[in-house]
């Protein structure tokens, strides 16, 4: 019998975890030709959520779990239970349930129909308004100066045959932005779209510098276009400060008596610059960091137990 492994990241998701259990246990159900496992993968936790964890696994032998023994991202963390999974299909779903476990249906039918990889792509959302237009307009940022086509409002959430996760393990991504991986490794590729819920329970663990990060990381691994605009950048200003000086220079030489230059054009050209500057030596340190990262060459996590795996 081919298996199917269910993967859900999980962090202070005490409430959540009996429902996501519940939902993705009638789904598997419906699939009696394979075997499964659901395998949590919990981040460090502060609340009940690994005593709720122990309580599943004891009862239902198919829940497998992987305690980290500190909080390593909400980006190697995932990733870590993703390479773990031992099924022929490996589906990647979020434990807040805004990423309906129904849908892993139509995943494993597609997959049945040939698809390597099957996205959720989620056109609609019951999230912020302005969040989800940002996102959007991120998405279609990167999609058009990725050197890799990327896929619209893919979170990663969706279904990998066995040899997309053996591709994956090739990159050895210490910090993997694993939306661009997919896009990237190639083959059979389905997009299913969905509406993305609300979050049942608790409240969301991203923050505007958790979301920054992610956005950063896209950019980074995917695309050298920040870099090259840097250098188009300054040969542009460099050449209309040029001519900026030519015309004052003409129009003092023909206006000598009149004509006042003033310190306000030389502050607001100083500020200017100096403002440019920063933003691309801030990008310029984005790739420093990323070859900072990738040189360091951690482990995705550390794991401290692991239950269920025997």
């Amino acid at each position: 019998m081919k298996k199917i492994s269910i993967v859900s990241p999980c962090y202070n998701e005490e409430e959540n975890l009996p429902e996501l259990h519940r939902r993705v246990t009638a789904v598997m159900a419906s699939f009696p030709q394979y075997e499964y496992e659901i395998l949590w993968e919990d981040n460090k936790s502060t609340d009940d959520t690994r005593a709720v964890i122990r309580r599943i696994c004891a009862a239902d032998k198919h829940v497998k779990a992987i305690f980290n023994s500190a909080n390593f991202g909400h980006i190697r963390s995932p990733y870590n239970a993703l390479l773990t999974a031992s099924g022929d299909a490996v589906v990647c779903l979020c434990a807040d349930l805004q990423e309906s476990p129904e849908l892993i249906a139509d995943f494993i039918r597609a997959w049945e129909n040939g698809a390597k990889i099957v996205c959720g792509v989620k056109p609609k959302s019951k999230e912020n308004p302005l969040m989800f237009l940002v996102r959007r307009c991120y998405y279609k940022l990167i999609k058009a100066f990725s050197d890799t086509p990327q896929i619209e409002n893919f979170t990663g959430f969706g279904l990998y045959d066995r040899c997309v996760i053996d591709a994956l393990r090739q990159f050895h991504e210490p910090y993997p932005y694993l939306r661009g991986l997919i896009a990237e490794v190639g083959f059979t590729r389905v997009e299913i779209p969905y509406e993305q819920q609300a979050r049942l329970h608790g409240r969301t663990h991203n923050n505007l510098f958790t979301l920054y990060d992610l956005a950063m990381i896209g950019f980074v691994n995917h695309t050298k276009m920040p870099l090259r605009l840097a250098a188009l950048a300054g040969f542009v200003l460099a050449a209309l400060s040029l001519l900026a000086a030519l015309v004052y220079l003409v129009y003092k030489l023909v206006y000598w008596d009149s004509f006042s230059v003033g310190v306000a054009p030389v502050a607001i050209g100083l500020f200017f610059f100096a403002s440019v500057q920063l933003i691309f030596i801030g990008i310029i340190g984005e790739y420093v960091g990323a070859i900072w990262t990738q040189v360091k060459n951690k482990p995705l996590v550390i794991e401290e137990e692991r239950v269920n795996f025997e």
